[in-house]
């Protein structure tokens, strides 16, 4: 049965007015006046090093020149006819560059579809969701209750739809050579809320006397969600007196330049920024477990394994660009989550996950 969906929380999403160049080139085996046209690319978004205003405001356009969007498909699914309008995504950082992967590919075979792909963070993205403004959202963490009925409201019917795996992962900078393994109890004492741990030897004796400076998503993020419901027991119980960002990228920088820094976000990014960070092994009870692909498919990266989604809207899918892009999104899951290097869905996820789009596509008729 279909769903419904919302959001409640603001969102601090606004425009930047920086506009960087526009990305050009000729995808492999295509025509050469087809491109792909990205204001930041997949790399770029994990990557970029740019203005905090920049990146709350990323856009992925994936388009041909000449594309149309009028929002009127004239072909079926991504493997049919070609098909032209546009597909509006946003929601979480994290998730945003499976979607843009999930974008840059199926223009390869749909060139005419423009997919953008905002990054307002799950929260913020499930607000403009359930007020149509967008027809699917990327989210960190399953839609909360007053989400549902915000949308549900609205008349909004979706499909939770997991796309990937993830394995939320704790950073120190490469450099850090005192800790390898932090236990969730540890974890606990240096985010929960009114936590006056400030130094690396309050964590644990052993550490050296080294300032600990603390870096993590903001409020409206899914990660910040999962994190303080495992790791505090409640969501969205957390010390205030880090720095919070709603961009990764930021997140990563900040730590990466402190010598006592900690943080914590999505595998991909950590595996993106490997040459100057360091995954922390988690302990949560059971003994000290690295993230990994492995790891995060057989749930022994316990708590901080999680399934990351998105939820598409049954009234977009009666337009064929959209359903052709979910269809390609579903179909090409694996090779979409490789490509972006992200850790795929296991064969009983994969079963579902095509369920749910059966679902969701009877929903819209």
């Amino acid at each position: 049965m279909a769903a419904y969906s919302s959001h409640l929380s603001g969102d601090a999403y606004a425009e930047s007015s920086y506009s960087p160049a526009s990305i050009q080139h000729t995808r492999p085996g295509k025509p050469a006046d087809t491109r792909i046209e990205s204001h930041v690319d997949i790399h770029l978004l994990r990557r970029a090093k740019a203005p905090l205003a920049l990146m709350a405001a990323v856009m992925l356009a994936v388009s041909a020149c000449g594309g149309d969007d009028d929002g009127d498909g004239d072909g079926g699914g991504a493997g049919g006819s070609e098909l032209s309008g546009s597909v509006k995504v946003d929601g979480s950082s994290t998730v945003a560059p499976l979607t843009t992967a999930a974008a840059e590919l199926f223009a390869e075979e749909q060139s005419k579809v423009q997919v953008t792909v905002g990054t307002s963070g799950t929260g913020g993205g499930f607000e403009k969701f359930c007020n149509g403004e967008t027809d699917i959202s990327d989210a960190s963490r399953p839609i909360k209750d007053e989400e549902i009925a915000a949308c549900k409201e609205k008349g909004v019917i979706y499909e939770e739809f997991q796309v990937a795996n993830d394995a939320l992962t704790v950073v120190v900078p490469k450099e850090n050579d005192w800790v390898d393994c932090l236990t969730t109890e540890q974890l606990k004492q240096i985010w929960e809320p009114d936590s006056k741990v400030s130094n690396w030897n309050q964590v644990d004796p052993k550490f050296p006397d080294e300032e600990l400076k603390l870096f993590g998503p903001g409020t409206d993020s899914g990660t910040f969600d999962y994190f303080t419901d495992e790791i505090n027991g409640e969501e969205g119980a957390s010390r205030t007196d880090y720095s919070p960002s709603e961009d990764d990228n930021v997140i990563v920088q900040g730590v990466a330049g402190s010598k006592g820094g900690l943080g914590y976000f999505g595998f991909s990014y950590f595996e993106e920024n490997a040459d100057k960070l360091k995954a922390l092994e988690i302990d949560g009870g059971e003994g000290c477990v690295s993230p990994s692909v492995e790891s995060a498919q057989d749930g022994s990266y316990t708590p901080l394994a999680r399934p990351l989604f998105i939820y598409p809207s049954a009234k977009a899918l009666e337009r064929k660009e959209v359903l052709g892009f979910v269809e390609y999104y579903v179909e090409d899951h694996k090779a979409i989550a490789e490509d972006a290097q992200f850790i795929p869905l296991n064969a009983e996820q994969e079963t579902e996950l095509k369920a749910d789009l059966d679902k969701l596509k009877a929903a819209a008729g």
